[in-house]
Parts: structure tokens; C-alpha cells; sequence
């Protein structure tokens, strides 16, 4: 387990990369080689790449999640942006999507209205 400084030094990092992931992909745009790069560039601190994130299966994307010490708003971030993502490129990435968000719903003991719309929203795609 890491002590108090080191998780809020992790918690901070993971905080800095999903933002950075989230401004490149929620800017409309047609995208190019740069932005695929830049997301590849920022997954890279996850241990992932564009490749390995479509083809991980859903259930070992959570248990990863997990290892890496994302708490459930940067496990929401994360599945936030796998549907951006999946949206300007057409990746289907709707399983592991609704995973993480299941995952959120039943572990973290306390039912999100919102969480649960966004479960219904990429149940629909």
C-alpha cells in the first residue's frame, strides 16, 4: 500500500495525465497522426498504448486501473475518455467502457445517478 505522501504525489500524476488525455480528445477536430501520438504519449504512463487499450479485454482494463491506484473519479475520467475517444475515431471500446463504469457503480458502495445514465448512454451505441 503507499504511504500518504507517495499516493497523493500517484493520485496527482494520474490527475495530470487524464487531463491532458481529456483536452486532446474533446476538442472537435479531424485527427491526425500528431493526436494519435499525443494520446499514445500520454497512455504510455499507463503501461498502455492506442493498440493494447482496443484490444485488452474489458475485465483486465479494471484490474489494471486498480494496480495503477485510480480512485473511482479517475476511473470515471478514464471511461470518459475512452468515449470521447472512441467517438472521433471509431474504436469500439463500449465493453470496457461499460465495465468501468459497472466496476464504479457496484465497488464503491454508493449508487451515482450520473454514473448510471452513462452506463444506459453506451449501452445505447
Amino acid at each position: 500500500m503507499l504511504n500518504k505522501g507517495l499516493k497523493d504525489q500517484e493520485s496527482q500524476r494520474i490527475d495530470n495525465i487524464l487531463k491532458r488525455l481529456m483536452s486532446i480528445v474533446f476538442v472537435p477536430k479531424v485527427w491526425t497522426f500528431e493526436d494519435l501520438n499525443q494520446v499514445e504519449e500520454q497512455l504510455k504512463d499507463f503501461g498502455l498504448n492506442v493498440e493494447s487499450l482496443v484490444e485488452i479485454e474489458a475485465n483486465d482494463l479494471v484490474v489494471l486501473l486498480d494496480r495503477l491506484h485510480f480512485d473511482w473519479n479517475q476511473k470515471e475520467q478514464f471511461a470518459d475518455f475512452l468515449v470521447a475517444l472512441s467517438k472521433e475515431n471509431n474504436f469500439d471500446l463500449n465493453e470496457k467502457i461499460i465495465a468501468i463504469y459497472n466496476h464504479i457503480q457496484s465497488e464503491s458502495k454508493m449508487f451515482s445517478f450520473g454514473i448510471n445514465a452513462k452506463i444506459a448512454s453506451a449501452k445505447n451505441k
